[in-house]
C-alpha cells in the first residue's frame, strides 16, 4: 500500500467534568477520538503520499536496478543536490514494488517534521499504519513533539523484526532532519528491527548515521549525485519529452554545462521551448551565472498571464495551500483551474495530493523576494488573509503562525483565546511553540486577549506578580466582549489563570472564587470548544484541588483531584493527570497510607512516560511522596535520590504544596540521619508559623519539636505544640508523641483517646499511636500491655514495611522487640537518630544503644523502571566491559553510554559500577 487515508493515530480526551464550587456546577463533556499529531493537530496526509510523476518524467532503469539492492541491504541512501531527481526516482522504484507478496512500503516526507523527536516518530508511526504495517498494540504514542519515550522505539523495533513481510520505509527530504537524537533513535530501530526493516533515506546531505559501519559490512546501498546526473542519452530523451529535438552536440553541451542536474535540464527545456532557436537560447541561458534565478523570474513567471503571475506571487507566502486558501489570498475565484494547469504544465507548482499544492522551494523563495521588491508592504496583508481563512477552517496552529507573520497580534491572541486554547501554555504539548510564537508579540498590542496571553506566559514561568498584573488588565478590558461566545471563552480563560495564580500564591479562597466563576460559564461556551480542549477543564480542576489541599481541605481536594485522575487518558491532559495523582498520593501519605501513596505516585510518574512527556514537565510532588515513604521505611539512600530527582522536575515551579512537601521530607531525612540542626533549618526556611496551610504548619512544628528534643531542649519542644492542629489525626498523634517525650504520658494517652486514630488513619499514623500507648504502659510498669501493644504495632507495620516508628521509639522498646520478633541476622543501623526519644548521635536518652530493626529490610526497590537501553548497558556493565567497549557493542556514542550509566546509578540509588551490579543482582535484574 503506497499511500491513502490515515489510520488511527492518537486520541484526544474530552473534558471529564466541570469544576464544582460552593455555588456553581459544571457540565460533563464527552470524549471523542481525533487523528492528531503531538501538537494536537490532524496529521497531514500528504506527507505519506508517494510523489506523483509528471508527464515529462523519464524512467531510468539503470537507477531503479541499482535501487533493487535496497531489498537486500538494511540501509539505502539516495544523496544528491536539490533538484537532482531523487524523490521521483525512488517514487518510480517504489511503484514497481507494489505487487502481491511484495514488501510493505511506507513513505514519509519529513520536510516539516523537523528536529522534534516526538513529532518525527509520530509521523513515522502514522506512515507505517497508512502502509498497512501491523504494529504492536503497546507501541505507544509520542505525545510531546520534542521528546520520545525510551520504550517506544524498542517496541517498534521488536514489532518490525517479527513481521511476516519486510517493510521498506522511505524517508524523503531527510536532510531536513538534523537532530543527532533522531538519528540515534532511527539507528537503534534499524539495527534491532532486522531483518524486517529496509530503510531508504532520500537526502541532500550526509545523514547523521554511522555509514562507515554499514559500508564496511557491505550493508549499504548508495546512489549519489554523480550517478543521479543525467547521461547525454537520458538528457536527449528528456528533451524529446519536452518537445525539443536537439543535435547530439547541443545535448552534450547542455549536459556538460548543467552537470546533468535534473532540475537544470528541465528548467532549460522549459526556457528553450519558448525560444525560436532552442539551441542558441540554451547556450545563452547557460552562459549566465544567474541563469536559474533569472529564468524563474523572467521566463517561467513571465510566460504566464498577468492573473497567473499575480496568483504565484501571492501564494508564495504559503507553505502548502488549497485552491480555497489561494482564492482567499489572491482575491480570486478561479484558483483551482489555474493550479491544476500549472501543476500539469510542471510550472514549479506541485500537486501533493488531497487538493493541496506547494511551490518548488527555490521558486517560492525567489517569488517572495520578487514580491517584496515589486509590491512592498503587501506581504503582511497576505499573511493576514491566510490567517483569517485558516482560523475559519479550524486550523488554529497555522492560523496563529500566519497571524504572527502578519504582525496582527490582536487577531492572533484573540484566535488562541476564543478557541479556548490558553491551556496550551501549560500542557507540555505545544507549550514551547506557543510561548515562542507569542514572545514576539509587541507591547503596544492592546486588548483583553493579548493581556490574557501575556498573563499566561508569565504564569507559565511562575512569575506571579507580573502575571497577575496582566490578568487584572485583561479583566478590566473584558467588557468589550459582551455576552458573546468569545467573551465566555475569555472569561473561562481568566478563571483558569486565576486558579493557577491562587494555587501559586497559596490562596485557596481565590481558587474557590475562580471555580465558582468557571461553573457559571460552562453553558455559555460551545461544547465543541471544550471537546477540543479537555486540558482546560483538567487544569482548572487540578489547580483548585491543589489549593484545597494546601488549605487542609483534604476531602474537597480529593474530589477535585480524583475527577482529573479518573478521567480518560489523553496526551492533552497527561500533565494535569500526573499532578493530580501526585496530590492524591500526598493526601494518602499524610493520612498514613504509605502503600496507597506509593502506588499513586508511581502511577503519576507513568502518566507522563506513557505519552513521552519529559520528566521535568510535572510539579514533582509524586517524587517527594516516594521520598517521604522511603524515609518511613528507613531507605535513606533511596529517599535522597528521590529528593535529588524531584529538584530536577520543573525547577521553576513555586507551588507551595511542593515546596512545603520538599522542606518537610528533607527535614525528616536529616532527622533520620542524626542532624537535627539541618532539619530545623529545612523547615524554618520554607514553612512559617503564620502559614495558611494548617497541615504544613502542624507538620513543621512536629519536625521542629523532634529536632529540639533530639538536642535536649524539652521546653522548647513542648512550646511548639500550640501550633499543631489537633483536628488532624496525624498531627494529633504527633503531638501525643511530643507530650510523651516531654514527660506527660497521661496527657499523651488522653489526646489519643480523644482523636481515636484507629479506623481514621493509615498504618503510618496508627502504628505510632500504638507505640505511644505501649511506651506509656511501659513507663507505668504494665509490661504485659506494653508487649501486647508492641506486637500489634509490629503486625500492622509489616504490611507497609514501616521501620522508622520503631527506630524512633527509643531504647525502651528493645526488650519487647526481642520478645515479639523471631531472631534475624544482625543488620547495621545507619548513622543518625529518630526524632523522638533518641539522642543526636544515635543513642537513647541515657546513652544506651538504639533498638534493633524490627525485621530485616527487603531488597531496595528501583525508583523508576529501567529502560531497555539502560538494561542493555547494565548487562554489559556486569561483564566488566569498559565504557568504550559498551559504546562499540551497542552502536552508541561514549557520551550516550555515560548518560545511560548516570540514569542507571540514579534509579538504583548507587554511585559506582560495582554497587550497581550488586544492586541489580539483588533485584533480579541480572
Amino acid at each position: 500500500m503506497l499511500g491513502g487515508s490515515t489510520a488511527v493515530a492518537g486520541e484526544r480526551a474530552g473534558a471529564v467534568g466541570a469544576v464544582t464550587g460552593v455555588d456553581g456546577q459544571g457540565a460533563e463533556a464527552a470524549s471523542r477520538r481525533r487523528f492528531v499529531d503531538p501538537h494536537g493537530d490532524p496529521f497531514l496526509r500528504t506527507r505519506f503520499a508517494v510523489p506523483a510523476r509528471p508527464v515529462t518524467f523519464l524512467p531510468r532503469s539503470r537507477l531503479t536496478r541499482h535501487l533493487d539492492g535496497a531489498l537486500r541491504t538494511p540501509l539505502t541512501m539516495v544523496n544528491g543536490a536539490a533538484g537532482a531527481g531523487k524523490s521521483l526516482l525512488v517514487a518510480d522504484w517504489v511503484r514497481q514494488l507494489d505487487r502481491p507478496g511484495g514488501p510493505h512500503v511506507a513513505w514519509l516526507t519529513t520536510d516539516a517534521v523537523g528536529d522534534a523527536p516526538g513529532m518525527f516518530w509520530a509521523y513515522l508511526l502514522q506512515a507505517l499504519r497508512v502502509a498497512g504495517v501491523p504494529l504492536p498494540a503497546d507501541v505507544g504514542f509520542p505525545a510531546d513533539a520534542n521528546r520520545l519515550s525510551p520504550t517506544l522505539r524498542a517496541r517498534l523495533a521488536a514489532g518490525l523484526s517479527a513481521g511476516e513481510r519486510p517493510v521498506v520505509v522511505v524517508l524523503d527530504e531527510f536532510d531536513r532532519v538534523t537532530s543527532p537524537e533522531i538519528a540515534e533513535q532511527l539507528e537503534f530501530v534499524q539495527h534491532h528491527a532486522r531483518p524486517g526493516l529496509r530503510l531508504v533515506l532520500v537526502t541532500r546531505t550526509e545523514p547523521l548515521m554511522p555509514l562507515h559501519r554499514y559500508r564496511a559490512a557491505g550493508e549499504l546501498t548508495e546512489i549519489r549525485g554523480a550517478e543521479l546526473a543525467f547521461t547525454p542519452g537520458e538528457a536527449d530523451r528528456l528533451m524529446e519529452l519536452h518537445g525539443l529535438r536537439l543535435t547530439p552536440a547541443a545535448v552534450g553541451a547542455l549536459v556538460e554545462r548543467t552537470r546533468g542536474w535534473a532540475a537544470g535540464l528541465r528548467l532549460s527545456a522549459l526556457a528553450a521551448g519558448e525560444s525560436p532557436d532552442p539551441e542558441v537560447y540554451l547556450k545563452e541561458f547557460e552562459a549566465d551565472r544567474g541563469a536559474i534565478a533569472d529564468f524563474l523570474l523572467a521566463e517561467v513567471l513571465k510566460r504566464q498571464d498577468a492573473a497567473t503571475q499575480d496568483l504565484l506571487l501571492r501564494v508564495s507566502v504559503l507553505d502548502r495551500f488549497s485552491s480555497g486558501l489561494a482564492n482567499t489570498v489572491t482575491g480570486r475565484d478561479d484558483a483551482d483551474a489555474l493550479l491544476v494547469r500549472l501543476s500539469r504544465d510542471n510550472a514549479f507548482v506541485e500537486h501533493v495530493g488531497h487538493g493541496l499544492y506547494r511551490l518548488h522551494p527555490l521558486f517560492a523563495e525567489i517569488l517572495r523576494a520578487h514580491l517584496r521588491m515589486r509590491r512592498p508592504g503587501q506581504e503582511r496583508g497576505l499573511h493576514r488573509r491566510a490567517a483569517g481563512w485558516l482560523r475559519r477552517s479550524g486550523d488554529l496552529a497555522e492560523a496563529l503562525g500566519h497571524g504572527a507573520a502578519a504582525g496582527d497580534w490582536e487577531f492572533t491572541a484573540g484566535a488562541l483565546v476564543d478557541d479556548l486554547a490558553i491551556g496550551q501554555f501549560f500542557t507540555g504539548l505545544r507549550s514551547d511553540a506557543v510561548a515562542g510564537l507569542f514572545s514576539r508579540m509587541r507591547w503596544e498590542s492592546a486588548g483583553p486577549a493579548p493581556e490574557l496571553v501575556r498573563a499566561a506566559g508569565r504564569l507559565a514561568r511562575c512569575e506571579l506578580d507580573a502575571g497577575m498584573s496582566h490578568l487584572r488588565r485583561a479583566q478590566d478590558e473584558l467588557g468589550e466582549y459582551g455576552g458573546t461566545a468569545g467573551g465566555a471563552a475569555a472569561r473561562l480563560s481568566c478563571a483558569l489563570l486565576e486558579a493557577l495564580a491562587a494555587r501559586l500564591a497559596g490562596a485557596p479562597d481565590r481558587a474557590e472564587d475562580a471555580a465558582r466563576a468557571a461553573g457559571e460559564l460552562w453553558d455559555a461556551v460551545p461544547a465543541g470548544l471544550l471537546d477540543r480542549h479537555p486540558e482546560l477543564t483538567a487544569l482548572l480542576l487540578d489547580h483548585v484541588g491543589s489549593a484545597r489541599l494546601w488549605a487542609g481541605h483534604f476531602e474537597e481536594a480529593r474530589q477535585a483531584l480524583s475527577r482529573v485522575a479518573d478521567s480518560a487518558p489523553g496526551a492533552a491532559t497527561a500533565l494535569p493527570r500526573e499532578d493530580s495523582l501526585g496530590g492524591l498520593a500526598l493526601i494518602d501519605y499524610l493520612d498514613g497510607w504509605l502503600d496507597r501513596a506509593e502506588r499513586r505516585a508511581r502511577e503519576a510518574l507513568a502518566e507522563t512516560e506513557r505519552f513521552g512527556l519529559p520528566r521535568a514537565s510535572g510539579s514533582g510532588v509524586e517524587r517527594l511522596v516516594l521520598a517521604a515513604v522511603a524515609v518511613e521505611r528507613d531507605e535513606l539512600g533511596r529517599a535522597q535520590a528521590l529528593l535529588d530527582s524531584s529538584a530536577e522536575s520543573h525547577p521553576a515551579m513555586r507551588d507551595p504544596v511542593r515546596e512545603a512537601g520538599r522542606a518537610l521530607t528533607t527535614a525528616r531525612l536529616h532527622l533520620a540521619r542524626g542532624d537535627p540542626g539541618a532539619a530545623l533549618m529545612a523547615v524554618e526556611a520554607e514553612v512559617r508559623a503564620d502559614d495558611v496551610s494548617p497541615w504544613a504548619r502542624g507538620e513543621a512544628a512536629l519536625v521542629a519539636a523532634a529536632a529540639h528534643l533530639a538536642e535536649g531542649r524539652t521546653q522548647t519542644a513542648a512550646g511548639l505544640l500550640s501550633e499543631v492542629p489537633d483536628e488532624r489525626v496525624a498531627c494529633a498523634v504527633g503531638a501525643a508523641r511530643v507530650r510523651l517525650a516531654t514527660g506527660h504520658a497521661a496527657a499523651a494517652v488522653h489526646l489519643l483517646d480523644q482523636v481515636r486514630p484507629e479506623g481514621r488513619a493509615g498504618p503510618a499514623v496508627t502504628v505510632r499511636a500504638t507505640l505511644v500507648r505501649a511506651q506509656a504502659a511501659d513507663e507505668a510498669g504494665d509490661g504485659v500491655a506494653a508487649r501486647r501493644l508492641v506486637a500489634r504495632a509490629l503486625a500492622e507495620a509489616r504490611g507497609e514495611r514501616l521501620r522508622r516508628p520503631f527506630i524512633d521509639a527509643g531504647p525502651w522498646i528493645r526488650p519487647y522487640l526481642r520478645d515479639t520478633t523471631p531472631p534475624r541476622r544482625p543488620t547495621t543501623r545507619p548513622s543518625g537518630t529518630g526524632p523522638i526519644g533518641t539522642g543526636p548521635s544515635g543513642t537513647g536518652p541515657n546513652g544506651t544503644a538504639p533498638p534493633p530493626r524490627p525485621y530485616d529490610p527487603p531488597p531496595p526497590v528501583v525508583v523508576e523502571e529501567l529502560s531497555g537501553r539502560e538494561c542493555d548497558v547494565l548487562r554489559r556493565l556486569a561483564l566488566a566491559m569498559s565504557t568504550d567497549e559498551i559504546a562499540a557493542d551497542l552502536y552508541l556514542s561514549v557520551n550516550t553510554v555515560k548518560t545511560h550509566l548516570k540514569s542507571v546509578y540514579r534509579k538504583l540509588s548507587v554511585n559506582r559500577r560495582n554497587e550497581a551490579v550488586r544492586r541489580a543482582r539483588d533485584l533480579g535484574l541480572l
